[in-house]
């Protein structure tokens, strides 16, 4: 495992949630990479999409997680003594499959980050949907697959982040309310109701019985002025002392380091 700590106490210049051309990455790794080193990085992770157990446009396949590594140990030597590069992975959770998973355990991987991207739907809980993406398709889903029920998509995505937390298997909790985004836009306020903060608390209750490194992510900065976890949850962070790492969750090469400078200024002034 990768000692986060002592990279996050020797430098800011660092990303470990670096999308792919496997997954829905929008660049090859080399011009990732490339860009990277000119902005500066001293430590790369790339983390694509992992497979999943059912059909996913954004997911990688298993077909393509050896060129990936083959990729990930080729810009490792290209890069030794300028940018140290490291094979990650954005591991979904499902109830059936999740990073804790043999096949994820026995990859040559640096790192694993736990993510939620997909919960059941209401009406078929062995049916999983994707809640991570744009609003105007979540508002889509929330009709077709949940009833328009915000509240029960919501403590879904906490339910099944609580069991991705307990069962285990990774290092880094990716984005760990990132639901509140999309939520907040379907009903205005409602990351703001105590009964949200309390399945906030919890969830963070389980990360800290387990000593993750939990990531701030600053992939909505630029664009809604939104990080993940929320800067109201910042304080705990501090307070508890928890390895932070702050993650661009980059899909093109111009945003490897977007929102992470003035993310990282917000939070070393708490």
């Amino acid at each position: 495992m990768i000692d986060f700590r002592t990279i996050i106490s020797s430098t800011t210049d660092y990303n470990f949630h670096t999308h792919t051309q496997y997954c829905d990455g929008r660049a090859p790794m080399t011009v990732m990479a490339a860009h990277a080193a000119e902005c500066g990085m001293r430590y790369l992770g790339f983390s694509p999409h992992s497979p999943i157990n059912f059909e996913s446009p954004c997911n990688m396949s298993r077909a393509d997680v050896g060129e990936y590594l083959d990729q990930v140990r080729r810009l490792k030597m290209e890069y030794a003594g300028k940018m140290e590069i490291f094979a990650g992975m954005e591991i979904d959770y499902t109830d059936e499959f999740g990073p804790s998973d043999s096949y994820f355990q026995h990859l040559p991987l640096d790192y694993r980050i736990g993510s939620i991207h997909f919960i059941p739907s209401k009406e078929n809980l062995s049916q999983y949907i994707d809640i991570d993406g744009h609003f105007d398709r979540f508002k889509e889903k929330m009709h077709t697959y949940f009833d328009d029920d915000i509240e029960w998509v919501v403590r879904s995505f906490y339910n099944q982040s609580t069991k991705m937390v307990e069962a285990g298997g990774f290092d880094v909790v990716g984005h760990f309310d990132k639901i509140g985004h999309n939520a907040s836009q379907f009903r205005a306020g409602i990351d703001d109701e105590p009964w949200y903060d309390k399945l906030v608390m919890d969830l963070f209750d389980a990360i800290m019985d387990h000593h993750y490194v939990v990531e701030i992510n600053t992939k909505a900065y630029e664009t809604y002025g939104r990080v993940f976890p929320s800067m109201k949850y910042w304080g705990m962070l501090k307070r508890y002392d928890v390895p932070v790492l702050v993650n661009s969750d980059a899909h093109e090469p111009t945003l490897i380091n977007a929102g992470r400078e003035a993310t990282l200024r917000s939070f070393a002034a708490i």
